[in-house]
């Protein structure tokens, strides 16, 4: 299982980046059934949405989940465990093997990756705004000083009242 394909399994739910559990249970090569039924007989490692969380349909359809293979989806019998990073971190407490730790670490890794990328995106959106309230503020100075020179233009164009003598046809 390469880093890439850990990724796509990751579904951003409730605000929480996380991974369900028969997508794990795929990736660890046991039926979600027993991931499940480990869970539930260590529950208290997973309190707290922060963990752990039980997703509704209408969450699975807005994460485009039902349009996986393998019928999942709207055919799901029971609802799927969303797991966040430290919830897959605490199953590696959990499913005590060999291949667990492994795809822990693989799965870790991903997770990081993703956090590293979105840390740099708002780095850039950072920079970005930086840039454009300084392009906004030079504009705004070019355009006061266009206004300024406007101005001095009218003033110039002034009829002026005209000096000397003057005569009955002027």
């Amino acid at each position: 299982m390469d880093l890439s394909n850990i990724q796509r399994k990751i579904y951003t739910i409730r605000g929480h980046k996380v991974m369900l559990d028969f997508d794990l249970a795929e990736t660890y090569g046991i039926e979600t059934k027993y991931l499940k039924r480990a869970v539930r007989h260590n529950i208290k490692r997973f309190e707290g949405e922060d963990f752990m969380f039980e997703t509704t349909r209408e969450e699975l359809s807005r994460c485009k989940i039902c349009t996986l293979n393998k019928g999942r989806g709207s055919n799901i019998k029971y609802l799927p465990f969303a797991f966040t990073e430290l919830g897959v971190a605490m199953l590696s407490s959990v499913l005590n093997s060999e291949t667990a730790i492994d795809i822990n670490r693989k799965i870790m890794r991903a997770f990081v990756v993703l956090r590293q990328y979105a840390l740099g995106y708002a780095e850039l959106n950072q920079k970005l705004e930086n840039f454009m309230v300084e392009t906004n503020m030079q504009f705004s100075e070019v355009y006061q000083t266009l206004i300024e020179l406007a101005e001095q233009k009218k003033e110039l164009n002034k009829p002026r009242n005209s000096i000397g003598f003057k005569t009955q046809n002027n």
